[in-house]
């Protein structure tokens, strides 16, 4: 399935380019979680003094069921630099959700196991 991806540009000039960066990346965090749902990014460049390139910070924001997740990576000179670090956290960050996940769910496969073996030997 096709995870819905929304990017937004705020101070920095839409380019096919990042685009594509972006929604290559983002489309390989279904490789590190599958339930993945919806996926936010905002890629911003902060003010710039005259002479002085402005900073480009990322925030990505992951939707998976029962679960927000959030990244911030600020103040980086370069818009690639921050989606590979902003990419990076968020990768960590979708496997560990997903060891959760798998985690509750062989806690209450055993749960499910133990109490349907105390009922049969109950009969």
């Amino acid at each position: 399935m096709q995870t819905p991806i929304q990017i937004v540009f705020h101070g920095v000039g839409r380019s096919n380019a990042l685009v594509d960066l972006i929604r290559e990346k983002a489309n390989r965090f279904q490789h590190f979680n599958a339930r993945l749902a919806r996926c936010h990014i905002t890629l911003a460049q902060t003010h710039r003094q005259p002479n002085q390139p402005g900073r480009f910070s990322v925030c990505m924001v992951l939707h998976v069921p029962g679960e927000q997740i959030v990244v911030n990576r600020d103040e980086h000179r370069d818009a690639s630099a921050a989606l590979r670090d902003a990419f990076d956290s968020a990768k960590r960050l979708l496997e560990e959700a997903a060891r959760r996940h798998r985690r509750e769910l062989s806690m209450r496969s055993r749960h499910l196991r133990a109490s349907s073996a105390r009922s049969l030997a109950a009969e």
